[in-house]
């Protein structure tokens, strides 16, 4: 079960989270999961392109260590990584030392201060465990979540409720949610060209996460 758009309560759980970005500017915040991903990440680097769009990419260590080739062009484009654990685990179900140490290892490769949780599972133990803990590999880490869940990854949803799904819900300042994935794939690659169309003509803008530094 999950929710396509975060509601007040949620957020006001887990307010150290950043779950939208405050503006009044009409600027979204794409963001893509899981991958680099030999098929899907080129894909949605070729659509930002073609809209002159950025974002921000949450990759998994073990996909940067396969597609290094991949994982350069998201940051020579212009766009923001972050690191999404080295083997997509689940913070719920993992210990707080192994959760760490999984982090500590996919940022070996991926520089950056951004983090997010597989599945946006992480406990509260964790979470302070990594905004103190030095080998977790991240400085000051920030932990992303988001405001609108294409849904994706969902194989019972259509592409078509995907694409509503994020037309409905975001507004300025919205964290959204896309993933570069074979599972994801069909779906993606429907609704993000139509998303993007359709706010750039009602005058939108696409940018990646607030940096307190460029990866390397």
């Amino acid at each position: 079960m999950y929710l396509v758009k975060t509601p007040w309560w949620l957020r006001a759980l887990y307010p150290s989270f950043i779950w939208k970005i405050q503006t009044s500017e009409p600027t979204i915040y794409l963001t893509f999961d899981d991958g680099p991903h030999e098929t899907a990440t080129p894909f949605v680097l070729d659509i930002l392109q073609q809209y002159q769009a950025k974002a921000s990419f949450f990759c998994i260590g073990k996909n940067v260590q396969l597609h290094p080739e991949i994982y350069q062009r998201i940051i020579a484009e212009g766009h923001a990584v972050g690191n999404h654990t080295e083997n997509h685990l689940n913070g719920w179900k993992t210990k707080d030392e192994d959760y760490l140490q999984n982090i500590a290892q996919a940022a070996t490769q991926i520089k950056s201060h951004l983090f997010r949780p597989p599945y946006g599972r992480i406990k509260k133990s964790q979470a302070t465990l990594l905004k103190t803990n030095a080998c977790a590999g991240l400085a000051s880490p920030e932990i992303i979540m988001w405001d609108v869940l294409s849904g994706d990854f969902d194989l019972g949803l259509s592409a078509e409720t995907c694409l509503q799904n994020v037309l409905k819900n975001t507004v300025p300042g919205s964290i959204v949610v896309f993933h570069d994935s074979a599972k994801a794939w069909e779906r993606m690659r429907f609704a993000l060209p139509k998303m993007l169309e359709c706010f750039s003509k009602a005058g939108y803008c696409f940018e990646v996460l607030p940096q307190k530094g460029r990866p390397g």
